[in-house]
């Protein structure tokens, strides 16, 4: 594992007007070298989400009628648990592009016209933390192939916070919080990534599938940063 992974709470002078450190082995030059980036990618294991076994093209046998394809960079903990907490918390926005090219590197070839759809964040959230965090994963997703297209086509309709909160509240609490936004239309025969950070309960993630499914998103995959194993 790299050494010297940093985990403190609020940013520092030196995030700000220092050149970036390797959040991982400090290496100076880079906010995640190529070392630690090839570490994270080594030890990627696609995990369902909903019973944590292993699964190959994102299909877990157990679960392939609750979940479409899922993909998952690995669990939150130790280095990639640190790099998304920098980023989510301590609002270092120069972790959206290595986070991003993470995902890239463990998500199937891109369809031409495949969207992504980032799940909404709390309006709260966006102004405590000054970024939208899911939304500039997925732009700096786009970048990387252009046939990623990202569309705000879900809003979310509450600022109920799930933190903190059980599974049934989540539950509840998510199957009314998001909404289509009536600017776009789904296209059945476009492929249709849905974007979060953390799996935790997947009360939202589900809420969303089930929405967007509804819907007309027949080719529907879901990507997220990381798994939590707190629930």
């Amino acid at each position: 594992m790299p050494k010297n992974v940093k985990n403190t709470t609020f940013p520092s002078l030196l995030d700000l007007i220092a050149p970036h450190s390797c959040r991982g082995c400090g290496l100076t030059g880079s906010i995640l070298c190529d070392r630690c980036k090839k570490y994270i990618l080594k030890n990627h294991q696609n995990l369902c989400p909903i019973c944590k076994e292993p699964n190959k093209h994102g299909i877990c046998r157990n679960h392939q009628n609750n979940l479409p394809p899922t993909f998952i960079i690995g669990e939150r903990t130790e280095l990639l648990g640190v790099l998304i907490h920098d980023y989510k918390y301590r609002s270092i926005r120069a972790l959206k592009k290595p986070l991003a090219e993470l995902l890239y590197h463990i998500l199937p070839t891109p369809n031409p016209n495949t969207i992504i759809i980032p799940l909404p964040t709390i309006s709260k959230h966006i102004r405590s933390r000054g970024l939208d965090h899911t939304y500039l994963i997925a732009k700096n997703l786009a970048k990387l192939n252009s046939n990623y297209h990202v569309t705000k086509l879900l809003l979310r309709n509450k600022n109920t916070v799930q933190v903190g909160t059980d599974l049934k509240t989540r539950q509840s609490q998510a199957s009314s919080a998001y909404a289509l936004n009536p600017k776009y239309t789904i296209n059945p025969s476009n492929t249709y990534i849905l974007l979060d950070d953390v799996w935790t309960t997947g009360a939202s993630l589900l809420a969303a599938t089930k929405m967007l499914q509804q819907a007309g998103a027949n080719h529907l995959q879901i990507a997220i940063l990381a798994l939590s194993r707190l629930n």
